[in-house]
């Protein structure tokens, strides 16, 4: 007797989000539906302004959405304020951003560890040891971001968002700010990262050969869903 797929990481209905004031809305976000298994690697593509962006503020829990239904590794963020939002990320979401955005006062240890520390992890630091090892900081832990090259400080923001071993790992432009590479070896580490937990791995690309690596490609148009495919 088979066991049952195991439920979806991401369920999204009739998902809208609108900007602006009542007299001047903006809808960004219009009528959304998803369903992404777990484990699944999905590259979101689509012109500047179509909603890829958005959709991944939404779904990482960054921007509540004006209306619909979503749930994210378990959590239904339906109606969850800011504050629910930040509590429901911990644990279950990894974000890599094209700016890095680490803390410039901090060293890339911290940088990682603090986060961890603040959700109450035990062995925040330790964790955080491996994780920059496993990115090939191990001698760069005390160095500070001003200290570290764009490669070397998207390596640490990768270990940030793998160590906690989230289900689910977003990454917006994750190669953006750096050469083709460097740009390279980091795709082709926060791959190995994710395939180390079997998390989902949600990708905004311009780039048709790192789309191509994807399990799924999903192009946006105007904030909905253009096309959705699945890669054989």
């Amino acid at each position: 007797m088979t066991s049952p797929p195991p439920p979806p990481i991401i369920t999204a209905n009739d998902l809208r989000l609108t900007l602006g004031d009542a007299n001047s809305p903006v809808e960004i976000l219009r009528g959304v539906d998803l369903i992404i298994p777990q484990g699944q690697t999905v590259a979101l593509l689509g012109p500047s302004g179509s909603g890829k962006s958005s959709l991944m503020a939404v779904l990482s829990g960054l921007e509540r959405a004006t209306s619909g239904m979503l749930t994210v590794a378990g959590a239904d963020f339906t109606g969850m304020d800011e504050d629910a939002l930040a509590q429901a990320r911990r644990g279950r979401i990894g974000i890599v951003l094209q700016a890095f955005h680490l803390l410039p006062t901090m060293t890339a240890l911290d940088n990682v560890a603090t986060p961890m520390e603040l959700a109450g992890m035990d062995d925040a630091r330790a964790r955080a040891t491996a994780e920059l090892d496993a990115v090939g900081l191990a001698h760069r832990l005390t160095h500070y971001p001003a200290q570290l090259s764009g490669g070397e400080q998207q390596r640490v923001a990768i270990a940030r968002a793998t160590a906690p071993r989230p289900p689910l790992i977003f990454a917006d432009e994750p190669t953006g700010n750096l050469d083709a590479a460097t740009g390279e070896a980091i795709i082709e580490l926060l791959f190995d990262r994710r395939a180390q937990s079997d998390a989902t791995l949600i990708i905004i690309t311009h780039d048709p050969a790192l789309a191509e690596r994807c399990e799924r490609i999903i192009t946006l148009g105007d904030g909905r869903i253009a096309s959705d495919t699945t890669q054989t």
